[in-house]
C-alpha cells in the first residue's frame, strides 16, 4: 500500500467514524429529551398503579436499549476522532474540543443522575417535582447549542 493510499484510507476511516458520532449523538441527545418527560409522566400517575408500572418499564427500555448504548458509542466514536485529530499529541489549536468533551461529561453526569432518578422512581420515591423535571428537560437543548457551535465555530 503506498503511502497516498494510506493516507486515502485513514481519510476515508475518519469521515465513517463521524458519521458514526454523529448518528448516535442523536440518539442520545433524543433520549436525554424523553427521558425527563417520562419522568413527569410517571410522577403524575398515580403510584402502585399499572399505569405506573408501565412507566418504569418504558424508562427502563429507553435507558437499557437506547441511552447507555448511544452514550458509550458517543464516547467511543468522539474518543477515536479525538485521538485522529491529535488531541493526545498536544495538537495545537483544539481549545474548542477541550470545551466539547467538558460539556460531553457534563452531559454524561446529567445522564448518570437522570438513571438514578429513575431508579428512585421506581422504588416509589419522588423527591423532584414535576416543574423541576420540565426545568431539567432543557439541559440537553442548551447543551447541545453550545457544542454544536464549538464543532461548526470552533472560536478557539
Amino acid at each position: 500500500m503506498t503511502l497516498m493510499s494510506l493516507g486515502a484510507v485513514l481519510a476515508l476511516t475518519y469521515e465513517w467514524i463521524k458519521a458514526g458520532h454523529v448518528i448516535f449523538v442523536i440518539f442520545w441527545i433524543a433520549g436525554l429529551f424523553m427521558l425527563p418527560r417520562y419522568y413527569v409522566y410517571h410522577q403524575e400517575s398515580p403510584p402502585g398503579s399499572a399505569e405506573e408500572k408501565r412507566w418504569i418499564d418504558r424508562e427502563r427500555k429507553l435507558r437499557t436499549i437506547i441511552l447507555t448504548p448511544a452514550m458509550i458509542l458517543v464516547w467511543l466514536f468522539g474518543l477515536t476522532l479525538a485521538w485522529q485529530l491529535g488531541l493526545f499529541a498536544g495538537a495545537p489549536g483544539l481549545g474548542w474540543l477541550h470545551m466539547k468533551i467538558l460539556l460531553v461529561l457534563a452531559l454524561s453526569a446529567y445522564h448518570g443522575y437522570m438513571v438514578g432518578y429513575g431508579k428512585k422512581l421506581a422504588r416509589g420515591e419522588r423527591p423532584v417535582s414535576g416543574k423541576a423535571l420540565r426545568l431539567m428537560n432543557e439541559v440537553p437543548g442548551i447543551a447541545t447549542v453550545f457544542i454544536v457551535i464549538l464543532v461548526i465555530i470552533k472560536p478557539f
